[in-house]
């Protein structure tokens, strides 16, 4: 099997941009992040679409607090990959995979299928303890993954806390993409969601949409750099 593609895929609807959002532990912030990041894309105009794979449906939830401003959002019926094929036929452009805190076959499929995986981890021992089975089916399958520390404590004189330089370094140790930013722990992000909101939207605090926005450049960059790698790839085995 290719590995760089996902199971029961065409190379056509693989061409999108899909981020699955994946994490072993519990309240690591998936679907608060899958839902800021969403509705940034969506504000700057690109075509998005939601999926909620978690049983919790707290994307769902969300989502239909938003009402007639609700993003487009699909759960998946029996097979991910007809939920992808149709939203490539609807020219979607980014699709965001809201996952279980577990090692399920969805999963496992929302990983497969993705461009790259998403891990929020907070900054502390037992956390990333909890991540490295998601890091080691990502790496499993193939699957270009990045860990984003959430719940940061604040930074003080620009400089980040101890923990999380703590925690960047055993993540270095283990050879973990993690993004050089952070997700602080602010209470504008948990209001934001249970108005059925964005951070962008409430205008409340700047310091938590420029967190938004330079994570979502930063996977922008990321996305386009591992699809040109592949492009490339899969047009040299076609030569070959």
């Amino acid at each position: 099997m290719d590995r760089d593609r996902p199971r029961g895929s065409t190379l056509d609807w693989w061409r999108m941009n899909v981020l699955a959002f994946a994490s072993r532990k519990g309240g690591s912030g998936k679907s608060t992040l899958a839902a800021h990041l969403a509705l940034h894309a969506h504000r700057e105009l690109r075509r998005c679409l939601l999926i909620d794979e978690d049983p919790q449906r707290s994307l769902t939830l969300w989502n239909a607090l938003r009402q007639e401003a609700a993003l487009p959002i699909k759960t998946v019926k029996r097979e991910l990959a007809d939920v992808l094929k149709k939203a490539k036929r609807r020219d979607v452009n980014w699709v965001f995979i809201d996952t279980p805190a577990n090692v399920s076959s969805s999963v496992v499929d929302a990983i497969h299928a993705a461009r790259l995986v998403i891990i929020p981890c907070r900054p502390g021992l037992l956390d990333i303890d909890a991540v490295q089975e998601t890091i080691d089916f990502s790496r499993r399958l193939g699957t270009p993954y990045a860990v984003v520390l959430n719940g940061a404590p604040p930074k003080r004189e620009h400089i980040e806390s101890p923990v999380v330089t703590a925690a960047r370094e055993c993540l270095a140790e283990l050879n973990v993409p993690v993004w050089g930013g952070q997700i602080t722990h602010r209470v504008s992000y948990s209001l934001a969601v249970s108005r059925g909101e964005g951070v962008q939207e409430q205008d409340l605090d700047p310091g938590s949409c420029a967190e938004i926005g330079r994570l979502w450049q930063a996977i922008e960059k990321s996305v386009h750099v591992i699809k040109g790698a592949r492009e490339r790839s899969a047009m040299h085995q076609v030569a070959a």
